[in-house]
C-alpha cells in the first residue's frame, strides 16, 4: 500500500471520528438543562438541531429589524423589518421563525467588513448581560467565530446596535467552492442571557452571480 493510499485512510478515519464525537458532544449538550457560553465555543461543527426551545426565550426578546451593510462603500446589502403591528403567526412547526437562508453575489466573500445593524425589543424583564456567539462553517469546517455584547437592556424597551463584522480572508480556491456549493455555508446564533442560552437560530448562505448586492 502506497504511503499516499495510507494517509488518505488515516484522514477519512481522522474525519469519522470528529463527526461522530461532535454528533455526541451536540446531543450531552441538548440533554442538559443549561447550555452555556463555554459548551458552544467547544463545538466543532454546523449542529444539526436547535440547543434549546422557543420556551427559552423567558426575556421576551424578539427582533423586529435588521440590515446588513458594506463598511467601506456604505453599500446596504441586506434589510428587512417585521411589519409594524404583527403577531405571531400559528405554526405547526415548533421552530418556525428560528431559520434564515441568504442570496449574495460571489463578490460578497471579498468583503472586508460588515455592520449589521439590529432592532429588538425586550419584555418586562431587565437584561443584564445579553451576548451573542455567532459561529459560520462551510462543510462543518469553521470559517469565523464572533462574539458580541449587547450590554444593559431595559425592561420593556425598543433597541438598536450595530455590531461591526470583521470578515476571514478567504483564498480563491475556498471562495470558489463555496459558490459552487450553496447553502453549504452555514451558521449557528447562540444568544446568552447570564450567560445561560435562551435563543438559538440557524442561517445558510449561497453565493449566486444573479443574487443582488
Amino acid at each position: 500500500m502506497s504511503t499516499e493510499k495510507k494517509r488518505g485512510g488515516f484522514l477519512a478515519r481522522k474525519a469519522k471520528k470528529a463527526e461522530e464525537h461532535g454528533i455526541e458532544y451536540e446531543a450531552k449538550l441538548r440533554s442538559k438543562d443549561c447550555v452555556n457560553v463555554e459548551d458552544v465555543l467547544k463545538l466543532n461543527r454546523i449542529t444539526s438541531d436547535y440547543l434549546c426551545p422557543i420556551t427559552a426565550n423567558t426575556h421576551k426578546i424578539d427582533f423586529t429589524k435588521f440590515k446588513i451593510r458594506d463598511i467601506e462603500s456604505g453599500v446596504v446589502l441586506f434589510e428587512i423589518a417585521k411589519p409594524q403591528g404583527a403577531t405571531e403567526i400559528l405554526s405547526s412547526d415548533p421552530n418556525a421563525g428560528r431559520y434564515v437562508r441568504y442570496e449574495f453575489p460571489p463578490e460578497f466573500l471579498k468583503l472586508k467588513q460588515i455592520g449589521a445593524t439590529v432592532e429588538f425589543t425586550i419584555g418586562e424583564k431587565p437584561i443584564n448581560n445579553f451576548r451573542m456567539i455567532e459561529r459560520h462553517y462551510f462543510k462543518d469546517q469553521i470559517i469565523k467565530s464572533f462574539d458580541f455584547d449587547f450590554g444593559f437592556c431595559m425592561p420593556s424597551s425598543v433597541n438598536t446596535c450595530e455590531h461591526i463584522y470583521d470578515l476571514p480572508g478567504l483564498s480563491a480556491e475556498l471562495m470558489k467552492e463555496m459558490v459552487e456549493n450553496p447553502f453549504a455555508t452555514k451558521s449557528d446564533s447562540f444568544y446568552f442571557v447570564d450567560d445561560q442560552l435562551v435563543m438559538h437560530n440557524k442561517a445558510d448562505y449561497a453565493y449566486k452571480y444573479n443574487a443582488s448586492m
